[in-house]
């Protein structure tokens, strides 16, 4: 079981809360920056041993009072330490003042900073609660070390990057590596912040791990087994296919069938009891040239498809994977209202031109529709919220899902997963080479099988993006969906 402080993430206003908290229970504030600075000493000297100079990057807050007390502790270990500074040293408040004080080495203004070859930049200018772009002089600093090919080791984050959005504000410096504390931010993680911060580590400074878990907001999180492996179905004696439940995933045209079949495929080794693909008239016979276990069925139209849901022990529906844009999907929608539905590529576009009505379907009772947009499909979804760049992936994710009703997984390499209530995680394990064609169609199937099997639709999201990022990973390079179908395995499988 992975410990809560891996898994958990802290945004800049819950993080802020944390310190306050620890200053009012007693805590010595100082002490805190002590065992900050001299982390980030102990990595810069334990990963950067060729450095010929140490350059520390001093900013006006707690951030560089951070890199005040690492170069002192860089400068006693017998280190070549230069300190630049930026705004004016003598306004610093507080423990950042103290550690200045403490602080044996000189200070330069920093747009005097010239890079040399062999320095390391210890970027502690700004932290994780950047809210405005970062100062002309700081672009300009980032751009010469850019352009010299300078290491960076960050301190908290690296300057620049927002870290409740994982964007840059103007311009962000890129770092070899990131030491923060205590627990990761969104920024950390979201793209491409977590492309900017390098090899991220995480110390524990001494916060009591009450007063972390208090500030927590609780909604946000990396997705990890901890937070639906509980809720997962566990086989035993009394098992049989129709306690596991009934996946109907809807094919599309003769000529576009495969997406189906390999949701269908999917869902089936997510550990569905059955699962039957609902076929039109002219797909019947390629569907079932291709099937084996999955079984089949005609649904021509909506009247076929409300007769056939009189049937209580079809529990799970995927409708989208190359079914077609248009009316039909959105009649079928219509009369899969009140069961669990998974809502994919063409079933989401079906709705773009009036996403209301999608969203009143859904909108009394238990959470029941999953939405698997990537950026094109939320944005016909969800356009003021995709344009409003205010938001990052995640708070853009949490809008949507409390829209819609619905749980929303919010593709792409860095996936969001939100539900109505706020709950959100992002998951970080997927490999880059599960880009490929019908991979989504995949995802969708994975989720159904676990709809399917009485999983709660968050739940059921979560557990299918990470089942799906872990079997591509433990496929490798150079797969196909097909196979992405076919390895798929419950949760607790080796």
């Amino acid at each position: 079981m992975a410990d809560l402080f891996s898994t958990l993430l802290l945004n800049p206003a819950e993080m802020t809360r944390c310190d306050a908290a620890a200053a009012a229970s007693g805590l010595d504030s100082f002490a805190l920056m002590e065992r900050a600075g001299q982390a980030v000493a102990a990595s810069a000297l334990r990963h950067f041993g060729e450095t010929l100079r140490f350059v520390v990057l001093c900013g006006p807050g707690n951030n560089g009072g951070d890199g005040y007390v690492a170069a002192r502790a860089l400068h006693a270990s017998g280190c070549p330490v230069e300190v630049f500074h930026l705004g004016d040293p003598e306004r610093l408040k507080g423990d950042a003042r103290t550690a200045r004080a403490l602080c044996p080495l000189p200070s330069t203004p920093l747009s005097l900073y010239k890079p040399q070859p062999g320095d390391l930049v210890i970027d502690a200018l700004f932290g994780a609660g950047l809210t405005r772009a970062v100062p002309e002089e700081v672009v300009t600093v980032i751009d010469a070390v850019r352009s010299a090919g300078l290491p960076v080791l960050a301190v908290d984050l690296p300057s620049g990057l927002c870290g409740e959005r994982g964007v840059p504000l103007g311009a962000s410096f890129t770092a070899v590596r990131t030491i923060t504390f205590m627990t990761r931010k969104p920024g950390h993680v979201l793209l491409p912040g977590s492309m900017l911060c390098g090899v991220l580590e995480v110390f524990d400074i001494g916060i009591p791990h009450r007063l972390v878990r208090r500030a927590w907001g609780g909604t946000l999180r990396i997705n990890d087994p901890d937070g639906w492996r509980d809720v997962m179905p566990r086989e035993g004696a009394q098992s049989h296919k129709f306690k596991r439940g009934h996946l109907v995933v809807f094919s599309g045209s003769a000529t576009h069938t495969g997406a189906g079949r390999l949701a269908a495929k999917a869902g089936f080794h997510a550990g569905a009891g059955l699962v039957t693909i609902a076929s039109p008239r002219d797909a019947l016979a390629v569907n079932a040239a291709s099937l084996t276990a999955v079984m089949l069925h005609e649904i021509e139209d909506a009247d076929a498809l409300g007769n056939w849901l009189d049937d209580p022990r079809l529990t799970a529906f995927v409708l989208g994977p190359a079914f077609g844009i248009g009316a039909k999907a959105r009649a079928f929608v219509k009369l899969l209202a009140q069961r669990s539905l998974v809502l994919d590529a063409d079933g989401i576009s079906s709705f773009r031109d009036d996403p209301s009505e999608l969203f009143a379907l859904f909108a009394e009772g238990e959470t029941r529709l999953v939405l698997t947009p990537h950026d094109g499909e939320f944005a016909r979804l969800f356009p003021d919220i995709a344009a409003d760049e205010t938001l990052g992936k995640v708070a853009k994710a949490q809008a949507a899902a409390a829209r819609a009703h619905g749980v929303v997984i919010y593709k792409g390499a860095d996936t969001v997963i939100a539900a109505p209530d706020g709950r959100a995680a992002i998951n970080t394990g997927a490999p880059p080479w599960l880009a490929t064609a019908g991979s989504g169609d995949v995802l969708a199937g994975i989720t159904g099988g676990l709809l399917a099997q009485g999983v709660p639709a968050f739940e059921a999201a979560c557990a299918a993006v990470f089942l799906h990022g872990e079997t591509a990973n433990r496929l490798g390079r150079g797969l196909t969906a097909d196979d992405l179908a076919g390895n798929v395995r419950p949760y607790g499988d080796d």
